[in-house]
């Protein structure tokens, strides 16, 4: 029964057998998941990760070397594919969301993006698929249509399988805990930590491993290793099949969202009603979206509320479902608030993103030019240099989990120590000192080749040592275990139940928009700059495109602060109750 009056609200719990079925599946589900799912399912995102960080490390060292392509191109190549591979998600998530569910969402995915390294290792493999090669100062004959088709082929396989595993590898693990209270969530967070762990350690194995075999034995080899592990990664999670606790989808949030739009422009010349408890409120119509328990009533964006008001022209009976296209449910509305609340945070780490993918870029470059000897037989792949982002970023996640939460929680009180906007906002402070480290690196390293005469001579080893590039790889890997890991948890945390995907997709989206911000940067700085040149990083001046970055990023904390100051946060209502022996969220 439902209404738009206090007084006669329905009960959460159906009455007799339907009740009783809601119950029984609901302890079946809850015998399932839980800690013993976690090898199965992060074994799957290990090996996209080996994929994916094992080629775009050291992409820029392909596309240069192997396809001769020019710098700023490969650089805009790759930022493009992280963009892409980012932006996917939201489609994987709407399937996951609505139709398919995440376990054969990621299954599928994963399916696709093993097809796309089966072509992007026969394209390394076959001497027709990429340009003949070329040595000392002889003009690099770049590839030709049909081989770059082949790579953007396979980069398009990649991309669409990361759509489907990204978002929902994240939500899938985090759903295997019940939580005893979902407003103060203990496992989750914890699962995050040690989820983004798992994915740092698989990145440290791609840019040493990896890389090295790329650069030393082939790149058939370097990309044929990841493959077999994609490969293995599906055999693998299919085998935890019967283990998973599995949420059936709720149908599509964006058809949700859309019918909220509409029924309030619908309603816009209605004037708002005072009392919020007048609004459309049906528990039961809502059960499958609200498991964790009913959101509350907010005072911002009050024009959505307009969806939620009961008018004569409705025809409202108890018995019937109401067209959501003209009346929504106050929860439906503030599934929508919660979004739109979230994309000013959203926003902020699109910039992050933009600092993080010169490591992948101009920090390679300047690394190809420094001595990277560490015996007179071992040469350190430029690529490898991103270990240091990731040793960083493992031991402070290591040392966050451990130690600072336990000091941060005698002071503050909260159990995870600092909540999720501290934590990015640290992030984003030390990615700030990061870029502006890169920037006075770089003077260091052309003033060592001006005193050594090779400014002219970009194919020279500077005499100045790689490592002068630690500081700004291990500083951006502490940023991003602050600001990434805090940046994930947000989304998952603050989205809608419904939505969990869906909001873990706008994460990766924020490093997808961040990618293009980059390539749109340095395309505008090659254009109307001597910046950044093709062919000799010595003749330009990419210290000031990191201080450029420096100067943006200072700006955006200032507005990511603004926001976190006025961000409310989402408010849910529940209590415990028992069946069966099992606790059920249900409304207060």
């Amino acid at each position: 029964m439902a209404t738009a009056t206090p007084e006669n609200k329905d009960s959460f719990a159906t009455s007799g057998n339907a009740d009783d079925k809601q119950s029984k599946a609901f302890v079946n589900n809850n015998e399932k998941g839980g800690i013993k799912t976690m090898p199965f399912i992060l074994v799957n995102e290990i090996c996209e990760k080996l994929a994916m960080v094992g080629f775009s490390k050291n992409m820029v060292n392909y596309l240069t070397q192997q396809l001769h392509m020019p710098l700023t191109k490969a650089a805009n190549t790759v930022t493009n594919f992280n963009g892409t591979s980012s932006l996917t998600p939201l489609l994987g998530a709407f399937i996951a969301d609505s139709y398919a569910g995440k376990f054969w969402t990621i299954t599928i995915a994963t399916a696709i993006y093993l097809a796309g390294m089966i072509v992007l290792t026969l394209s390394a493999a076959l001497p027709q698929l990429r340009p003949p090669p070329c040595a000392g100062d002889q003009v690099c004959q770049e590839a030709n249509g049909s081989q770059t088709a082949v790579l953007y082929l396979s980069l398009l396989f990649a991309a669409l399988g990361s759509g489907g595993i990204r978002p929902c590898v994240a939500a899938f693990g985090a759903e295997q805990f019940v939580e005893e209270d979902p407003t103060q969530p203990k496992k989750t967070w914890v699962f995050f930590n040690w989820y983004y762990f798992a994915l740092g350690a698989s990145i440290l194995l791609a840019s040493t491993v990896l890389v090295y075999i790329q650069d030393n034995v082939g790149w058939s080899w370097g990309l044929g290793i990841p493959t077999l592990a994609m490969a293995l990664s599906i055999i693998v999670f299919l085998i935890g099949y019967p283990l998973y606790r599995n949420l059936d989808p709720a149908g599509s949030p964006y058809t949700r969202v859309l019918q909220v739009s509409v029924a309030a422009f619908r309603k816009r010349k209605i004037p708002l009603i005072s009392d919020p408890k007048f609004l459309y409120v049906n528990e039961e119509l809502d059960a499958s979206i609200s498991t964790d328990g009913l959101l509350h009533h907010t005072k911002q964006l009050k024009f959505l509320d307009n969806a939620a008001i009961v008018t004569e022209e409705d025809s409202l009976k108890s018995s019937e479902k109401p067209n959501f296209w003209i009346l929504n449910t106050v929860h439906r509305v503030e599934e929508l608030k919660s979004i739109l609340r979230m994309l000013p945070i959203w926003a902020a780490g699109i910039l992050f993103a933009t600092s993080s993918a010169q490591q992948n870029t101009f920090s390679l470059q300047q690394a190809n030019t420094m001595e990277r000897h560490l015996t007179k037989s071992f040469v350190i792949p430029s690529a490898s240099m991103s270990v240091f982002g990731m040793l960083s970023m493992l031991v402070t996640i290591v040392l966050y989990d451990r130690l600072l939460v336990r000091v941060a929680r005698r002071i503050t009180g909260l159990e995870r120590g600092i909540n999720f906007l501290q934590r990015m906002a640290i992030g984003f402070f030390i990615a700030i000192i990061a870029t502006m480290v890169a920037g006075f690196v770089e003077v260091k390293r052309k003033h060592a080749a001006s005193a050594s005469g090779l400014i002219d001579s970009p194919e020279s080893t500077i005499p100045i040592s790689v490592f002068w590039l630690v500081p700004q790889y291990s500083l951006h890997g502490i940023a991003e275990a602050f600001m990434v890991i805090g940046h994930l948890e947000f989304f998952y945390n603050q989205a809608p139940e419904s939505m969990r995907s869906t909001a873990t997709a706008l994460f990766w989206t924020s490093i997808s928009v961040g990618d293009y911000t980059s390539t749109l940067l340095v395309t505008l700085v090659h254009k109307y700059s001597d910046w950044l040149p093709n062919r000799n990083l010595n003749e330009g001046k990419l210290e000031y495109f990191y201080w450029l970055l420096t100067l943006l990023q200072a700006l955006n904390i200032v507005y990511y602060l603004i926001c976190a100051k006025f961000y409310t946060f989402k408010p849910l209502s529940h209590k415990t109750e028992h069946v069966e022996g099992v606790e059920l969220t249900t409304q207060v």
